[in-house]
């Protein structure tokens, strides 16, 4: 484990780093972030696809406390699920944690706001720029055609592109362009869900947690436009 989890990039990738707020629908960052953790399980050997259920190949800890509170809870649960199923009773909470680790490490800071004298708002500028200017230079090489980007950056750009976060990306480029250069490379990864399932015990893990974060994704937001 890099000690900075996919999920804590995609979401710092999501939240204005001046204001704190995020800059996507709330709920597609929520399904990416738990697609994300089932992602981060599925590259440590930790969960694998059988017969269209994700099942705990490796119970043993990663070392990354978010990943394994969530293995934790797989290992736990009375029997295997789907990938969807997964994503969907992951994104409940996760993104309170995920910003709580930030604030805890230091990364972001919490400022707590009310308005109309008793509605509390939490906002998370950032105060520790490296980790998201070592996650967007990482995706910026990947996306100009630097060097082929490794497993963990494929699996990001391929989260990316699920949740349609093209925008935040800030590139000079449209975001259709953006679009499919992220593609390209969840294709190249094997990580676009369109591997065969016989290729090998990671690919296809990982590509069908992301078709089942686009579906819903799609069921959230509908179907992606141009």
């Amino acid at each position: 484990m890099t000690g900075v989890a996919l999920a804590e990039e995609l979401l710092l990738l999501a939240y204005d780093d001046e204001t704190g707020k995020a800059t996507m629908p709330r709920i597609s960052l929520d399904l990416g972030m738990a697609a994300a953790v089932l992602v981060e399980l599925a590259l440590a050997g930790r969960i694998a696809y059988s017969d269209g259920l994700l099942v705990v190949a490796d119970p043993s800890p990663t070392g990354e406390p978010i990943v394994d509170d969530v293995l934790a809870r797989i290992v736990a649960d009375d029997a295997p699920r789907s990938p969807s199923s997964w994503v969907q009773r992951l994104r409940h909470g996760l993104r309170d944690r995920i910003l709580g680790d930030l604030c805890g490490r230091g990364v972001v800071r919490d400022v707590d706001e009310t308005e109309l004298g008793f509605i509390h708002v939490h906002r998370y500028p950032m105060v520790d720029p490296s980790v998201e200017q070592d996650t967007r230079r990482r995706l910026a090489e990947a996306l100009t055609g630097g060097p082929v980007p490794d497993e963990r950056t494929a699996a990001l750009a391929t989260l990316v592109s699920a949740v349609r976060m093209e925008p935040a990306l800030r590139l000079t480029g449209d975001a259709a362009s953006a679009h499919r250069r992220l593609e390209e490379i969840a294709g190249g990864a094997g990580f676009s869900g369109t591997v065969g399932l016989e290729d090998s015990v990671v690919r296809p893990s990982v590509a069908l947690v992301i078709a089942a974060l686009g579906q819903a994704v799609d069921q959230a937001l509908g179907p992606r436009r141009g």
